[in-house]
């Protein structure tokens, strides 16, 4: 089956929680597609305006995160499972923007910029995948989610903002089209959400914000697995397996997201742990995902062929 949720007074929420009732419940196998809004709840595209002066829509309150779509649930969902999201398709609206500076956190502390900020406005063109600034700069588009997850098993209301275990703001710039993300199902019914869209973003979202846009179209289809058990995010993307980490600091982080590719390469390719690790310095990339959203992200990449050529 095939359905359509769009942002409107029962599908917009700025918040993961495990009580809220699903505005949709699915079977394994079925497809939804998904209009979004910008990350800051905007009605529109507003250039030359201070953030704080931003419109936003009326299903906006004060504390909530980012403007998400859902919760959907999905049939035969459980702790012990895990959630199969294929991303068909992403497809960005026309405009966007990307702020950097003017708040108090430990990346603009660190680079000076307390006092100072920069709005740059994006004209996008889903067609040709190009984006232009106010200021001429362009950049090719790599549309991808930034939020796709499940609420925490505790009870009662959680940031959007804080990356976890069953997905949430993972910020991962290889959850393209074509890609395929696997996280651990925390509740029953899964009750997943998505919600910030990126038209394009670099490994790290140094600055804080990507090219933060509405989508149009986001196609995903659901899955279910009891055979693959992980501690958390798993992505295909690009002929390449990654495995995330989350952590207080770049080191956790990091070091998540390796023992994870270990385990992975047991499953995979038959090896051992500590063959794991010796062939993972040969063969395994080790990127930063984000720096920005409280709880560092970091992945491990393996593509494929590597260990077969």
């Amino acid at each position: 089956m095939e359905y359509t949720l769009v942002p409107d007074d029962t599908t917009l929420h700025g918040f993961f929680d495990p009580d809220a009732a699903p505005v949709l419940t699915i079977d394994p196998g079925d497809t939804v597609t998904f209009r979004t809004l910008d990350c800051w709840w905007r009605t529109g595209a507003q250039p030359g305006l201070d953030p704080s002066l931003w419109e936003r829509v009326p299903q906006h309150r004060t504390g909530y995160g980012h403007a998400l779509i859902g919760p959907v649930a999905v049939r035969g969902a459980r702790p012990g499972t895990t959630l199969v999201v294929n991303v068909d398709a992403v497809v960005p609206g026309a405009y966007g923007a990307t702020v950097a500076g003017g708040r108090p956190t430990p990346f603009t502390e660190a680079y000076g910029l307390l006092d100072e900020y920069a709005v740059l406005d994006w004209t996008l063109d889903p067609a040709a995948m190009r984006g232009v600034n106010q200021f001429g700069h362009r950049v090719a588009l790599r549309p991808f989610m930034g939020v796709l997850g499940m609420p925490p098993a505790e009870p009662g209301r959680h940031s959007t903002i804080p990356p976890r275990a069953h997905g949430g703001n993972l910020d991962l710039k290889d959850l393209v089209a074509g890609s395929t993300l696997y996280l651990p199902v925390p509740v029953d019914g899964a009750l997943f959400s998505v919600g910030d869209g990126h038209a394009a973003q670099g490994d790290g979202e140094v600055g804080g914000t990507a090219v933060e846009c509405p989508m149009e179209r986001v196609t995903l289809t659901f899955d279910l697995r009891d055979d693959l058990p992980i501690g958390g995010p798993v992505v295909r993307s690009g002929g390449a397996w990654l495995t995330l980490g989350l952590g207080d600091t770049v080191d956790a982080a990091m070091y998540q997201a390796l023992n994870a590719m270990f385990d992975l390469m047991g499953r995979e390719h038959g090896v051992k742990r500590a063959e794991a690790a010796a062939l993972a310095s040969v063969a395994v990339d080790l990127r930063i995902t984000q720096i920005v959203n409280r709880t560092v992200g970091a992945h491990a990449v393996l593509r494929d062929g590597v260990l077969d050529a």
